[in-house]
């Protein structure tokens, strides 16, 4: 969001996120850390929400963007990609620079 955020061109903006676990301490811990990205981004007004993933299908579509995505890094299968390749608009691997490894 750090890297998207700033190349909106909305004035505000919905940031819909699919919950990640039952337990209220995490789903709380999570959605705290989605409103510092936004409160970091800054030049748009925002809400955010935690959604179960089954109940939209946009989020569901952007779960398989994003395994597409890291298929293609850290397996190098194309083949999910390669379906959505000509929705993708830009990208860059988060982690080329530096020296610490994360995985």
């Amino acid at each position: 969001m750090k890297y998207v955020g700033p190349r909106l061109l909305c004035k505000e903006l919905l940031v819909v996120s699919a919950s990640l676990s039952s337990k209220k301490k995490k789903r709380a811990a999570f959605y705290e850390a989605v409103q510092d990205v936004m409160r970091q981004v800054g030049r748009v007004r925002y809400k955010t929400a935690c959604w179960d993933a089954s109940s939209d299908a946009c989020l569901q579509v952007a779960d398989y963007c994003g395994w597409a995505l890291q298929r293609k890094w850290e397996t190098g299968d194309s083949e999910p990609y390669n379906r959505i390749s000509s929705k993708i608009r830009s990208e860059y691997d988060l982690f080329a620079r530096g020296t610490t490894c994360y995985y």
